[in-house]
């Protein structure tokens, strides 16, 4: 599980998947409104970057100069798109569709029994998740 510590670390850092192959790099992180814990980071992925995908941030890790994500490239690539609202915010329905895609039960992301500070979670039950970036992730 990525902290909100590790966040500054990983933008703008290679995405690998399980299998050592590169799928992009690491751009934006998004935050759980109601936990305050990383749950998405976005990919550039594409021939130029020209394209960004959500990841789920829940199961992957650091390893030495780069985040692993436990998904492979092509599932990555072929993420649903997401339209971000103004405010950077991920909303209910994307993050729900996004989870879906994933083959994460909803219902397990509600029900997450511990938070970093040993209390219960609610995942996305504030309205989704919101943008840390690198401004964000500099007042973490």
């Amino acid at each position: 599980m990525i902290t909100r510590e590790e966040i500054s670390i990983l933008l703008d850092h290679p995405v690998y998947d399980g299998d050592g192959n590169k799928i992009g790099d690491a751009k934006h992180v998004f935050l759980d409104d109601a936990s305050g814990r990383p749950e998405w980071v976005t990919v550039k992925t594409g021939m130029f970057g020209s394209s960004e995908s959500f990841v789920p941030i829940r199961d992957a890790s650091m390893v030495q100069d780069h985040l692993e994500v436990p998904y492979d490239k092509d599932k990555v690539k072929g993420a649903p798109s997401v339209d971000i609202d103004a405010g950077g915010h991920l909303s209910v329905d994307e993050e729900h569709r996004l989870y879906e895609y994933y083959g994460i039960n909803w219902d397990n992301v509600l029900s997450d029994p511990k938070d970093d500070d040993g209390t219960t979670g609610r995942a996305g039950t504030a309205g989704a998740a919101g943008a840390a970036g690198a401004a964000g992730a500099a007042g973490a």
